[in-house]
């Protein structure tokens, strides 16, 4: 038996809704977006892993993997916003996670901040809530395999550098 389709959250959050971006596009977070960029040696030792969350199908670019996050409340920082979103999207406690610096795309009238973390302790990332099909460590290799929400596949390459330790972190 097919499991049955999720459906949006019914409760909308302070900050949920689009804005006409001054790019031209439309981006979701009224006051901005952020989200959690997790990442932890992969249990061989040989390279890294990072958190990816399968985005549900009624989601913008559903279908599509990218990291935990979305909209931030009013007067919320970014870090603040990327914990709360990975908690509740992905069961990602706070208390797990070494934040180790932020990553920018400032549009001028919206903004995504990318929050690099590692994971300390243990992890059990999961779906805990409709927005997500499947969460998953994925090891760096990997991560452009799949089908990637647009703009954190633009982003990828730059963020694998910085989690790999080629790149300093912004």
């Amino acid at each position: 038996m097919a499991p049955a389709p999720q459906e949006a959250p019914r409760h909308p959050s302070p900050g949920d809704g689009w804005i006409e971006c001054a790019c031209g596009r439309r981006h979701w977070g009224l006051h901005g977006a952020a989200g959690l960029l997790l990442a932890r040696r992969s249990p061989e030792g040989l390279g890294w892993d990072v958190v990816l969350q399968h985005r549900a199908l009624w989601s913008d670019q559903g279908g599509t993997w990218g990291i935990p996050g979305g909209a931030r409340a009013p007067g919320e920082s970014a870090v603040d916003a990327a914990l709360r979103e990975a908690s509740e999207e992905a069961g990602i406690e706070p208390a797990s996670v070494l934040v180790l610096g932020t990553q920018v795309l400032d549009h001028g009238t919206w903004s995504y901040t990318t929050v690099r973390a590692e994971a300390v302790g243990h992890l059990d990332p999961r779906p805990t809530d409709a927005e997500s099909l499947e969460i998953a460590w994925v090891a760096t290799h990997a991560v452009a395999d799949r089908p990637l929400l647009t703009a954190f596949a633009a982003a990828w390459p730059g963020l694998r550098a910085q989690v790999e330790g080629s790149a300093p972190v912004a």
